[in-house]
């Protein structure tokens, strides 16, 4: 069943290049709202102005649209300060908001003190008990204040797409930091006034964000919204089920489309299965996982990412696509659709492609043991023109001559023929090979 109201966002901060996982949480989030037929919105997550970088901005964008993940509306945080203070200043004046002034090696110490004690370290709301005077004086010291959201000491309780019935208790929780030293906000708060802003209706993320999440619920009602749906996804691990190694886990989608020369829909097939029921499958076309989107496929396990999983898919789908699909993105001049044929079932990248190109047209060094028998071949090659069953004829006519079959017939022709010991099929590439290519690498 579809919703036309739904609303989803992806929210990258552009302070460094899109990896796997944001990748991953940005497909299922696209798959989610296009099998409702809902809207996708982009938002750059830009408050950070000393990190945030536009090459980084530049590379998101390029790589969802590799990914061939489109997006219905744009926004950016940057300007959008203004809407953000008016809403900081109404929940300054309603309490919700208040002024800290507690140093880091402070609030530190505090921390450690709880912890040495067997307390969870939860801010202990020191700065509601300050008087004016006090604060004063701090402020004479020069100290600024930083700002937290105060909590409710209730229940807070949500039913997660994929975690089921999730509940905290709000004293349980520290009162988050809303705002720095500086005055600039933090992510919560601005990320929950444009999600009411902009109409989102749920919200889908990692699991690393669900105390995150009971606190923006939170401000969801403090703000006077309506609070949206909740998906959390576990995070991936490597393929031994540990925690993603660093090197894995800012595997960039640039790197994996320009370094690895990876088709996306490798990526997008390995990332909209993992984690869910449904067989890990290589899919040429995206269409099928948007018809087979459902949340309940999702367990609670950890999924296991293994780029030899991305590998074995690109073959797969490699092996499936058709000439039209490669034929402008492939530098060979001449190549042809016979060409495309012959080679595809030998590819595990496109660039492969290539390499099959000079094996054909040479220059290749010819692998010859048993020079005897190579001439004997050689003598017996048919004349031009070749076709597919150029192939069957000649090596008859040689079994016929030598007596050998099976590898100790084939295995020499190849390596005389193509410098290699596997390849495509025969029968297609000597036709492409040609006669007077091949006769000079048997005589060579």
């Amino acid at each position: 069943m579809s919703d036309n109201n739904v609303k989803v966002r992806f929210a990258p901060s552009p302070t460094g290049m899109m990896h796997v996982g944001n990748a991953r949480t940005a497909l299922i989030t696209w798959l989610f709202a296009r099998s409702q037929q809902g809207k996708f919105l982009l938002r750059i997550d830009d408050t950070d102005l000393e990190r945030s970088k536009k090459e980084y901005e530049d590379a998101i964008l390029e790589s969802l649209t590799w990914l061939g993940i489109d997006w219905d509306d744009f926004a950016r945080q940057r300007g959008r300060l203004d809407r953000y203070d008016a809403c900081i200043e109404k929940l300054k004046s309603e309490g919700r908001i208040y002024a800290c002034y507690e140093t880091a090696d402070e609030l530190a110490l505090k921390r450690k003190v709880q912890l040495n004690r067997g307390m969870p370290p939860i801010y202990d709301r020191a700065a509601l008990n300050l008087t004016d005077e006090e604060k004063q004086k701090f402020e004479a010291e020069g100290r600024t204040p930083h700002w937290r959201f105060k909590l409710e000491h209730t229940p807070i309780q949500w039913n997660d797409h994929v975690r089921g019935e999730v509940s905290f208790k709000g004293e349980d929780l520290s009162d988050p930091v809303v705002i720095r030293e500086d005055g600039s906000p933090l992510y919560h708060l601005c990320s929950v006034i444009d999600d009411v802003d902009y109409g989102i209706t749920h919200i889908i993320r990692g699991e690393d964000h669900v105390s995150n999440t009971a606190t923006h619920i939170q401000m969801f009602e403090a703000l006077g919204a309506k609070v949206p749906d909740f998906a959390h996804l576990p995070l991936l691990s490597d393929g031994e089920g540990g925690k993603l190694s660093k090197r894995l886990g800012s595997l960039s989608i640039v790197d994996i489309r320009d370094d690895d020369g990876l088709e996306a829909m490798a990526v997008v097939s390995l990332m909209s299965r993992l984690g869910t029921s449904d067989p890990i499958e290589a899919f040429t076309s995206v269409q099928p996982l948007i018809d087979s989107f459902s949340f309940s496929k999702f367990g609670r396990g950890t999924p296991k990412f293994d780029p030899n999983e991305l590998l074995r898919l690109n073959k797969k789908i490699l092996h499936e696509t058709n000439f039209a699909d490669v034929k402008d993105r492939i530098c060979i001049a001449d190549m042809d659709e016979e060409f495309w044929n012959t080679i595809r079932p030998n590819l595990n990248k496109l660039s492969d492609a290539n390499e099959w190109w000079h094996v054909i047209n040479g220059p290749v060094t010819p692998v010859i043991d048993d020079a005897a028998f190579i001439e004997s071949a050689a003598a017996l090659l048919p004349t031009s023109p070749w076709d597919e069953t150029t192939w069957k004829s000649w090596t008859d006519a040689i079994k016929t001559e030598t007596g050998r079959k099976g590898k100790e017939l084939f295995m020499p022709l190849r390596q005389a023929l193509t410098g290699m010991e596997h390849g495509p099929e025969l029968a297609f590439l000597l036709p492409l090979i040609g006669a007077d290519r091949a006769l000079k690498r048997l005589k060579k």
